[in-house]
């Protein structure tokens, strides 16, 4: 019997070749975009779930009284620790402190590092990162280093580096580490990701601090460290935040403002909840939205089957009929029709998965990732995901089967099936049902372009185009450095396709030396030495170079930068930090003083606010220390023959630096990165919807063709009564339509709602005018009227004495 009503199904699909194609794809569209989505939600919520004590792994953030919380603590709380019950262990690593260039003197390689970090001895026990050689516990020993796979190949080719090794020349001077232990990449499943780990124990001995002694892992003044716990199972972390912070408050009267939270490691990449206040390092919103938008392309494709399927029933009205009168049951009649749903699915399925496998490397382009198929094996949104497919294509596929079988025979051998109201508002409600989510997509991916492009062409108070950016060096410091360093900074000025140049620690789009407190000036409030700012170390051609304007005051001499850290008593500030310091007025704070700590800084000048990071984010309170600080080299060139220009500079560089790589970007490319997640969602949203208007294109494109197929002699009628082919088009397009009409009000207040609660996450975002919805209704319903019309014209083409000739 079963294999009968597969046989029988297999030949309506080969009889119907038009609706079985348009089902068969459209199906397989929406199975590909919701299994390509799945993957990417599915890496997302598998983040950082594998360590092997996860549910008793803790992070802990710092809080201010404004609500803003950050993963970077003092060091020296950690060991303050030991007698809470609650804490079974604790693990600390540092990120961005360790940066500078890696070299491999034996091979005389060097490469200028970014994922690496000190960790403590305890990492990899703590962690459940695999180690491929070694023995974990080295890591607890000063001067040792552990490497990925990948890095100890990079260094060492195909040799076994375990007992060589790799100088670190950063901040701290230079080391050498013996290379102790080999570890699995971590890869993207992890938020804690680094290619090279060094041993924290090294920055114990103030000897390699390079005189950093705020890298002392005792202090409890610099804020650089991430600590994670392990408590044990039975303990309340949120009453341990309060025992914490009371510790806190007890050994740092003047930062107790600042409060600990305590974060279950299971929820610091995507939050529990939209609400949750705590910092995390994936987005929750996103996630979630992507999945719906997946869901809702799955939706359209099933609507477009129960669509198709019932508006063909006509076709089917007589076998039923027949089958009824001579005795099948409504068992039989389900029975078959499933097998023919099931028959679809399955092909669908097939054809999805080729498809899957075919845009795979476009969608890993689109999203930054390298996923498969495979990311979703042994992963629980694998399981929910193939359960709503499964549900939904036996749903979509059962309500067809019933509503065929329903048929009464009298009406079916009467041909009246498709004449029932109920069955042309169920197709229209599925119409618009499939135009309102296309329509809302359509939105959002106009809406995100437009704040993109906001984004990228706002004034920036700062001109950043032909500016290059060096890497200063960080090998060979010894005590010829400083007339190297000035020998190639002269050098630069004489060239004469350089219009500028300056030194800075800090530079747009790559954040402040760091963020820091205890500013206050004779208009300061009390708790107002909690306020956090930017800190930025500049020379004294910084602002000339990036075209940042003073407001009132001077700038830096050469003098006032060319001395050491703590002999500096000069400071500028921006805009935004004069009122967060209290002065009524720029020209209030010129000449005034700040004390920070116990030193007391001179403002010499005011710069006018400028976006330092991306528009995400409102201008920040920074303060400008003068030093020459050889971090980054910014260079202003004219375009022609950039390359040339790159070349020579590299060879002057070596010149002066020998065995510093020479790594180089330009400042508005580098600016332009901060908005990648924006690019990557715009993106998605525009495939998202071009994919969901296919599909909705292609249900249409078959109504339209069962219209007109129902409607021929009607056509031929009015043909022969004088109507024209455009009279005949607009009857057939006009139905289409006002359902797109009907779509686009329905999709736009709920569109609208949304678009407002994306955008509150940006501080500076564009208005959402009314011409984003004529733009989408007009795209729609081009869209629609290109789609029907090719039916439309051909049949209002077709000769007319053929078209009465029919039925």
């Amino acid at each position: 019997m079963i294999r009968n009503y597969f046989k029988i199904a297999l030949r309506n699909l080969l009889r119907n070749k038009v609706y079985g194609f348009i089902n068969i794809v459209g199906l397989a569209m929406g199975i590909a975009a919701f299994l390509l989505i799945l993957e990417y939600v599915s890496l997302e919520k598998s983040v950082n779930q594998f360590h092997t004590n996860l549910p008793e792994m803790y992070r802990v953030l710092c809080q201010n009284p404004q609500g803003e919380n950050w993963p970077q603590i003092e060091p020296g709380w950690m060991n303050q620790t030991k007698d809470l019950p609650e804490i079974k262990g604790y693990s600390r690593f540092a990120e961005g402190i360790a940066q500078g260039i890696v070299k491999n003197d034996e091979k005389n390689i060097s490469f200028r590092e970014q994922q690496i970090g000190y960790a403590e001895g305890n990492f990899f026990d703590f962690f459940s990162f695999p180690l491929k050689s070694g023995n974990p516990e080295s890591l607890a020993n000063p001067s040792v280093v552990f490497l990925s796979e990948s890095y100890a190949k990079k260094y060492f080719g195909n040799e076994n580096p375990i007992g060589k090794t790799l100088g670190l020349h950063n901040q701290f001077g230079h080391k050498l580490y013996t290379v102790e232990g080999v570890y699995a990449d971590m890869g993207e499943n992890s938020d804690i990701n680094f290619d090279m780990l060094f041993s924290l124990e090294t920055l114990r001995n103030p000897a390699n601090l390079n005189g950093n002694d705020w890298a002392n892992l005792d202090n409890l003044d610099s804020q650089y460290i991430n600590a994670f716990l392990l408590l044990d199972k039975n303990a309340d972390f949120q009453a341990l935040e309060k025992k914490l912070t009371k510790l806190r408050r007890s050994l740092q009267v003047e930062k107790d403002a600042i409060v600990f939270k305590i974060q279950p490691f299971s929820s610091t990449h995507l939050a529990t909840s939209f609400s949750d206040p705590l910092q995390h390092t994936g987005n929750v919103k996103y996630i979630y939205m992507l999945a719906g938008i997946a869901f809702l392309i799955l939706i359209i494709a099933w609507f477009n089957y129960i669509n198709l399927s019932t508006a063909n029933a006509l076709k089917k009205a007589n076998e039923v009929g027949v089958r009824k009168v001579i005795g099948a049951t409504q068992a039989n009649l389900i029975g078959q029709f499933l097998s023919e749903s099931l028959l679809v699915n399955l092909l669908a399925f097939g054809l999805a998965t080729f498809l899957v496998m075919l845009l795979q490397p476009f969608f890993n382009d689109l999203i930054g990732k390298n996923l498969s198929i495979l990311t979703l094996s042994g992963s629980s949104v694998w399981i929910y995901g193939l359960c709503l497919l499964t549900t939904g294509s036996f749903l979509s596929g059962i309500y067809t089967a019933s509503a065929l079988s329903n048929f009464k025979p009298v009406d079916t051998l009467k041909g009246k099936i498709t004449k029932t109201i109920k069955g042309v508002l169920l197709r229209k409600s599925l119409v618009v049902s499939q135009f309102s989510i296309s329509i809302a997509l359509i939105l959002f991916t106009i809406l995100i372009y437009a704040q993109l492009q906001y984004m990228q062409k706002q004034d920036l108070g700062m001109d950043i185009n032909q500016l290059l950016v060096i890497q200063g060096p960080e090998l060979g410091k010894d005590s010829s450095f400083k007339d190297r360093r000035n020998g190639f900074w002269n050098e630069v000025a004489k060239e004469s396709y350089i219009s500028d140049y300056s030194t800075s620690g800090s530079i747009p789009g790559k954040w402040y030396n760091f963020n820091t407190g205890g500013f206050t000036s004779a208009k300061s409030k009390a708790g107002d030495e909690q306020k956090s700012y930017a800190f930025a170390i500049v020379g004294d051609r910084y602002l000339k170079t990036y075209g940042i304007k003073i407001k009132t005051g001077r700038n830096f001499t050469p003098q006032e930068c060319d001395v050491d850290w703590n002999n500096n008593s000069k400071v500028m500030l921006n805009e935004r930090a004069v009122k967060e310091l209290g002065f009524n007025s720029a020209e209030e704070a010129v000449r005034s003083k700040i004390k920070w700590d116990e030193r007391y800084l001179e403002i010499i000048g005011v710069v006018k606010d400028y976006h330092h990071t991306g528009l995400q984010k409102t201008i920040d309170p920074i303060i400008f220390y003068p030093q020459n600080n050889g971090k980054y080299i910014t260079i202003r060139l004219n375009s022609e023959k950039m390359q040339e220009k790159i070349a020579s500079l590299e060879k002057l560089y070596k010149t002066f630096f020998p065995g510093n790589p020479f790594e180089y970007f330009f400042v508005d490319d580098n600016f332009n990165k901060q908005y990648l997640n924006e690019k990557q969602y715009s993106s998605l949203f525009t495939t998202a919807s071009v994919w969901a208007i296919v599909i909705a294109c292609l249900g249409l494109f078959g109504l339209a063709t069962f219209t007109v197929e129902s409607r021929t002699k009607e056509i031929g009628i009015r043909k022969v009564l004088g109507a024209s082919v455009m009279n005949i088009t607009g009857l057939l397009s006009k139905d289409f339509l006002i359902l797109v009409g009907i779509a686009l009000l329905i999709s736009s207040p709920l569109a609208y709602y949304f678009m407002n609660k994306w955008l509150t996450d940006f501080a500076y975002r564009v208005e959402i005018s009314w011409l984003i919805f004529v733009l989408a209704g007009t795209i729609a319903v081009l869209i629609a009227l290109i789609t029907i019309s090719y039916q439309a014209i051909r049949a209002a083409l077709m000769n007319p004495v053929k078209s009465l000739r029919t039925e």
